[in-house]
């Protein structure tokens, strides 16, 4: 999505906030000693807790280091202004929520019974490369209800104007190609957008997918004119795929192949374009429909199943008490979980800090590759993943070393999907059962 450009007053007003963002931000860089707490010692319950709890309070964690609170502090700040820039605008692209607020989305603290899969979206927006969350599960169970929901939860991007991939205007070395030479040395010209969520359809074509030649601007131009497709319109964002058993094989390999590179190439008639493709990968299916190839299941770092039994039946009904809540009053319902949102989306500010800063010992890399191993899990792909989700959950819980409770989830959420030897095998020194009788 993208906003209006024909309003120059408004872009003019939205650069100077961006400015002035940019000014707090480095003031408060250089005043940790003026940090204020925004963790409590031991309240932690795991990073699920701001999508479940109906408690105000702060932030959950131990207690951050003053300079690292500073620089989440004046993120936390630019966030704010981006949020309130992306509110005044009124545009809408391809989700259900308008900026203006007319519409409203399930907001995913009120989804029942479904922890392990909130948390691993939590652990997808800290760490978009965190490899791919794919969610199973029958018809009814939420599953898409949850990947949109996760849209709400994360922070605005910056953009350069004249991108068509949402280029970071701080991070040059992921511009498309010839974007650098189109800005010139002037001022580069940023605007603010609310985290893309682009849905991949079923019947979706390759030229649709990667980008193709507009034929009608390169007839008018008199030169070859890329048209972005939709990795371009993710990159920075999300990219859903619903019922993913049931894409084109030759589609879902190329989607994962750009995916795996984080970069798209596409040759065409007198064309060769490259721009970065980086969004969270989230993909849902229904194994009634048809199940997955293992090679496809093997490239996502998550793999949860929505067909969970209700351990309360308590739970089940207060499910279908908010649902119905929301389709009579979706936006008082929303207003109700804003409270669980802002902290969710505080949340994930504060471990995106964090998370190039955690620290994974040498001795507990060994154990996630000892856990596979037991497992028989196939390739390193498990392994590589568990260690970033590790180090997600560590910072998501404001930490910046590894700890056991972080390695034993990862195993739980990475490893033991993967596994495909769910007992140990017997002890080759105990005797052999007898005979029967």
């Amino acid at each position: 999505c993208h906003l209006d450009s024909g309003h120059g007053a408004t872009m003019l007003s939205t650069t100077q906030a961006m400015h002035a963002m940019r000014a707090v931000s480095i003031k408060q860089h250089s005043n940790a000693r003026a940090a204020i707490p925004v963790s409590t010692r031991g309240s932690h319950a795991g990073p699920i807790r701001a999508l479940t709890s109906s408690r105000s309070g702060s932030m959950t964690g131990r207690s951050l280091k003053e300079t690292r609170v500073a620089r989440a502090n004046g993120r936390r700040s630019q966030h704010a202004v981006r949020a309130s820039i992306a509110q005044d605008k009124p545009n809408v692209s391809g989700t259900s929520i308008s900026y203006g607020g007319k519409r409203s989305q399930y907001p995913l603290s009120e989804v029942q019974g479904q922890e392990d899969i909130k948390s691993a979206l939590l652990l997808g927006a800290v760490d978009p490369q965190l490899g791919g969350i794919l969610i199973s599960g029958r018809r009814g169970t939420a599953k898409s209800i949850m990947a949109r929901g996760l849209q709400e939860l994360m922070p605005p991007i910056d953009c350069i104007k004249n991108s068509y991939c949402n280029a970071d205007p701080e991070n040059p070395t992921e511009w498309e190609d010839g974007l650098g030479d189109k800005l010139g040395d002037g001022e580069v010209e940023t605007i603010v957008k609310k985290t893309p969520f682009v849905q991949i359809p079923l019947g979706v074509t390759e030229d649709r997918l990667l980008g193709t030649v507009d034929i009608e601007e390169s007839m008018k131009t008199g030169k070859t004119v890329f048209q972005p497709g939709l990795l371009a319109e993710a990159h920075r964002g999300i990219l859903y795929v619903d019922e993913l058993n049931l894409l084109d094989d030759g589609i879902s390999n190329l989607l994962l192949n750009v995916l795996a590179e984080g970069v798209n190439v596409v040759e065409r008639e007198g064309l060769s374009v490259r721009h970065p493709c980086k969004p969270l990968l989230i993909a849902t299916y229904n194994p009634e429909e048809g199940n997955l190839r293992d090679h496809l299941l093997d490239r996502f770092a998550i793999n949860l199943s929505s067909d969970k039994p209700w351990t309360d039946f308590a739970d089940r009904i207060t499910a279908v008490q908010r649902a119905t809540e929301f389709q009579n009053k979706p936006v008082e319902m929303t207003e109700e979980a804003m409270e669980q949102s802002d902290l969710a989306k505080t949340q994930i500010i504060l471990a995106r800090e964090y998370v190039n800063d955690v620290i994974i010992k040498p001795a507990q890399i060994k154990y996630l590759v000892t856990e596979a191993a037991r497992g028989g899990v196939q390739g390193h792909r498990g392994e590589l993943f568990a260690m970033r989700v590790a180090m997600a959950l560590c910072a998501l819980d404001s930490r910046e070393d590894v700890n056991a409770d972080d390695l034993r989830k990862a195993v739980e959420l990475v490893i033991i999907p993967r596994a495909t030897i769910l007992n140990p095998p017997p002890d080759e020194d105990e005797p052999p059962p007898p005979p029967p009788p």
